[in-house]
């Protein structure tokens, strides 16, 4: 049996109780109770969350027994105080368990209680900034779902805590128990920690459907040469009159914006596949693999074999 506590502070953010269902699925599918979860604040008893509803806890002592502690965020860590009894407990006892995670802004706990000084971590992208100036000795990745270092584990924001649980029942369970797992949750696939935070679809956020179907053209055909005539075709609107259009709305060129989508979809062939660069710059319409390394080194300022290989570490 592996023991999962979480241990809440006030005003903590509700999403990061649905983790639990990841525990609760698992023990469904390995056909017994291998994971045990129970829900700790530093007083005992009902706990606010931000958005008011109140949540039953079991005190939390110095004895109370966990391999893996799950430590869920606020809304906005730069502002919220971590309650003292918890920094003591992260400094201390909390130690004794296999690992320790931070879900979403949870990472500014264990950057408070020093257990990420001289690791790597990542958290909600809006406060990875703030977490790189407040804790200096921590190696922040903000492009990150989730990061392992040791037995310190942290997420991105938000739905990036249901990807570290994964991580953590893969770890637990291996990766046969993980994939149905996620088909059971419906997830379409489990991210791995290495996947980029955003999503060049969204950032993009055209506001009308003439452009929003143009970039649904373009990432579904990503190996074709796409110009600006073919997108304007599809929009309905003269070359002129697209690209005015579509930076208008999007804030970039139809080019640019093209090649962030290829980019997005070769970093996701890279950490996902064994598809050779040849591969992967043919199939997200980089002219070769060279074309591609130049453009990835611009686009992330790391060569794509560098992300392969800490895909598959």
């Amino acid at each position: 049996m592996h023991r999962i506590g979480y241990v809440l502070s006030d005003s903590f953010q509700m999403m990061a109780l649905g983790t639990q269902a990841v525990f609760e699925f698992a023990n469904q599918i390995v056909g017994s109770e291998y994971y045990q979860v129970q829900v700790y604040s530093p007083g005992g008893g009902d706990v606010r969350s931000s958005f008011g509803v109140s949540v039953a806890t079991r005190q939390l002592t110095a004895r109370t027994p966990a391999d893996t502690w799950l430590i869920p965020g606020v809304l906005d860590p730069l502002v919220a105080d971590t309650e003292p009894a918890v920094l003591k407990f992260l400094a201390g006892p909390a130690q004794r368990a296999r690992r320790i995670a931070g879900l979403c802004t949870g990472g500014f706990m264990l950057a408070e209680a020093g257990l990420l000084d001289g690791r790597r971590a990542t958290t909600h992208w809006l406060f990875a900034d703030a977490l790189r100036q407040r804790y200096p000795n921590i190696t922040v990745e903000p492009d990150r779902i989730f990061v392992t270092d040791g037995p310190m584990w942290t997420s991105a924001g938000m739905t990036a805590g249901l990807d570290l649980a994964l991580g953590l029942v893969e770890k637990d369970l291996g990766p046969e128990v993980t994939r149905s797992l996620a088909h059971k949750l419906v997830m379409p696939h489990r991210r791995s920690g290495g996947q980029t935070q955003h999503s060049e679809m969204l950032m993009l956020a055209p506001r009308t459907d003439r452009i929003q179907e143009a970039l649904d053209y373009a990432r579904r055909n990503l190996a074709q040469p796409l110009g600006v005539e073919e997108l304007a075709e599809v929009a309905h609107l003269s070359p002129r009159q697209f690209s005015r259009v579509f930076t208008a709305e999007t804030g970039e060129s139809p080019a640019k914006a093209v090649e962030k989508l290829r980019l997005e979809a070769a970093r996701t062939l890279i950490e996902q596949s064994r598809h050779s660069l040849d591969v992967v710059a043919r199939e997200t319409g980089f002219r070769d693999r060279r074309h591609l390394r130049e453009v990835f080194q611009r686009g992330y300022g790391i060569a794509p074999q560098a992300v392969r290989r800490s895909a598959r570490a």
